[in-house]
């Protein structure tokens, strides 16, 4: 029903970025790619409903994956994304196992989840029908973000939750989050090895986003194989200055 997310749970490493311009051209031009997945980061860039839903329809007529990092994991914002055809949602400050709960539930049609509507993109504008919307809605994505020192605490009680599909480690939060300077300082990276563990334990998937690529083999190494890395801003600073070195010498 959703080979993306049957590669994700089996695993297999995932390579994706996130999208921070609200355009559905620049997300044209990324399905265009060879990345297994775009993010569109509605937490930390200048979406609005209207702009995701063109950024998610742009992605879906490549039939490239598309996950959304919401503004909360509020039951809306979740409703939102997931009707307009999102695969997925990556979502931000899971704190508690008791959190990550509620927010599987809202991911999903039943008793206090996911409100009903056959007439969005994800049901197909009323063609699906009710019961093969439904079937189809079991199988979205559903990743919960560890970046507070709270998550961390509670982060084997976190993997355990029926429905988590994969834990997603906000390091430069979690350096914020336990006062540090850098996201190599040691408490930092005992964390984001305490969540790897954790997950490895629970049969869970882990990811990250690294500020550097040349980091991506050693958390392969210990069991992560979801990276979210860069973004379309980076793309664009990096290949201007990549310009501009070839112009001057």
């Amino acid at each position: 029903m959703n080979p993306f997310a049957d590669r994700l749970r089996a695993g297999d490493i995932i390579a994706a970025t996130w999208v921070k311009t609200p355009s559905p051209i620049i997300v044209e031009v990324l399905s265009l790619t060879s990345l297994d997945c775009l993010v569109l980061d509605a937490e930390h860039a200048p979406f609005d409903r209207a702009s995701l839903d063109l950024c998610i329809l742009a992605a879906r007529s490549y039939a490239k994956p598309v996950l959304v990092r919401p503004p909360t994991s509020g039951h809306e914002h979740i409703l939102n994304a997931l009707d307009c055809g999102a695969d997925g949602v990556v979502l931000p400050h899971i704190r508690s196992a008791q959190e990550a709960a509620e927010a599987v539930k809202a991911c999903h049609y039943g008793p206090g989840g996911r409100g009903y509507a056959g007439s969005s993109r994800a049901a197909g504008y009323t063609t699906k029908g009710m019961t093969k919307h439904r079937e189809a809605a079991k199988h979205v994505v559903i990743i919960a973000q560890i970046e507070d020192v709270e998550a961390v605490e509670d982060i084997e009680a976190i993997a355990r939750v029926d429905g988590i599909d994969a834990l997603f480690i906000g390091r430069a939060d979690l350096t914020v989050a336990y006062g540090a300077a850098t996201p190599d300082d040691p408490i930092v990276v005992a964390a984001v090895e305490k969540i790897v563990a954790a997950g490895q334990a629970a049969g869970r998937v882990t990811g990250m986003f690294l500020a550097r690529s040349c980091d991506v083999p050693l958390w392969r190494d210990r069991g992560a194989s979801l990276f979210v890395l860069g973004s379309d801003h980076d793309f664009i600073l990096q290949g201007a200055a990549a310009l501009d070195k070839a112009i001057r010498g």
